[in-house]
């Protein structure tokens, strides 16, 4: 056997004897406080196996540490991993999610090594983190944020509002986008902070969407002092260090997301399917192919670097809407049961096999991380080079 056939043994030996059989079950329409002890546990079971942040170098915890690796897992094993993953049904890392991609990418990136000693540890002792980008005036266009911080002396006081804020209601730490320098083009005068969640005058309140779930929240923050240490990057140009932020939700998260859907996704499909049917056959040999084809641009951009400034973006746009196509078949074929449906596990991917639910969630994707109009925009002017948008301003 091979080295990757070796590792694709093990996974499935660990898989038989760790992942929860009824969770499914038992994560759906469990409390908050449930749900947050089940995603703890489950992230420790995935860390104590070397499996929770395969893509983090060695020297914090990542890679495959005990094998005396000196990097970040390889591309083919973390594919590896994550296939089998989706395969044997495991849940995901809803709470975590955040946090090791989104806030370990830019504490790699831009961090002090003090703020990576800090949270890095802690992110994998079950830190929990989200993103305050948005605002209710600045979604897709980010850089209309309003949120202001003034500094004073080593503090800045923090006002203003964010939204769509996943995870919000359990976080402990926030990464934050505030405007420093109000006279400054807009691009040029925003900070990147770490705010502790616990800080005085933060008011969080959860979204109802129309699945019923609360994973949204909106953040208030009146007068918020974050010590000047907390800041990522210099004063005044936390746009560039966002770029950080967002390509991890466009590159590496996207390999494990393409691989739950390829595998778990679309087995979940041909579970409901009628085979049979030559339409029915003919639209999953569709899918089977734009998910290969996902697939391998994933793990080319992952391995080799995106080849062009607009790649994140399509792998972006095309797994979003990919998602929304597969989801919307499913609730096509799944007849009057998948109508039926009111709760779908707390803990599953974006593909649960509650198709309703799953293609009605799966709009969600077309926005975060910068909606699909805004994609399309940057592979036309930065990927095909066409005249950019005339500005309505």
């Amino acid at each position: 056997m091979s080295g990757l056939d070796d590792f694709r043994a093990e996974v499935r030996a660990w898989c038989r004897d760790h992942i929860p059989q009824d969770w499914r079950a038992s994560q759906t329409g469990v409390s908050d406080d449930e749900f947050v002890r089940f995603q703890k546990e489950w992230f420790a079971e995935l860390h104590s196996a070397g499996y929770a942040v395969p893509h983090w170098p060695a020297e914090w915890g990542g890679g495959l540490r005990t094998r005396g690796a000196k990097g970040p897992m390889s591309v083919e094993h973390q594919v590896v991993l994550y296939q089998e993953l989706a395969a044997h049904d495991a849940p995901r890392l809803v709470l975590a999610f955040v946090g090791i991609h989104h806030a370990a990418s830019t504490l790699l990136v831009a961090g002090t090594d003090e703020q990576r000693r800090r949270h890095l540890p802690a992110i994998l002792d079950g830190e929990i983190w989200v993103q305050g980008f948005s605002e209710p005036e600045a979604g897709s266009d980010l850089a209309a944020l309003r949120t202001t911080a003034r500094r004073e002396g080593e503090e800045f006081v923090v006002s203003g509002q964010k939204l769509w804020a996943s995870g919000g209601l359990h976080a402990d730490w926030c990464l934050l986008l505030a405007r420093t320098d109000p006279e400054a083009p807009k691009r040029k005068g925003i900070s990147y902070f770490l705010l502790d969640m616990t800080s005085p005058g933060i008011d969080v309140r959860p979204i109802r969407n129309a699945v019923g779930d609360s994973h949204f929240c909106e953040i208030f923050l009146d007068d918020v002092r974050i010590p000047a240490a907390n800041l990522i990057g210099p004063e005044n140009e936390g746009w560039q260090v966002a770029q950080a932020t967002l390509g991890a939700e466009r590159g590496m998260t996207m390999l494990e997301l393409a691989e739950r859907l390829g595998n778990a996704g679309f087995q979940w499909l041909v579970q409901c399917a009628d085979v049979d049917d030559p339409i029915v056959a003919d639209r999953l040999a569709q899918f089977e192919a734009e998910l290969t084809g996902l697939r391998g641009m994933c793990r080319r951009i992952v391995e080799d670097g995106p080849s062009g400034p607009a790649d994140p973006s399509v792998v972006k746009l095309y797994y979003s809407e990919l998602l929304q196509r597969l989801t919307d078949f499913g609730a096509e074929i799944g007849g009057p049961e998948a109508h039926t449906v009111v709760a779908k596990p707390m803990s599953s991917g974006w593909e649960s096999g509650s198709w309703v639910l799953d293609f009605v969630g799966s709009w969600e994707w077309t926005i975060p991380g910068g909606a699909s109009e805004i994609q399309r925009t940057i592979i036309a002017e930065r990927g095909l080079g066409l005249p950019r948008e005339p500005s309505v301003a």
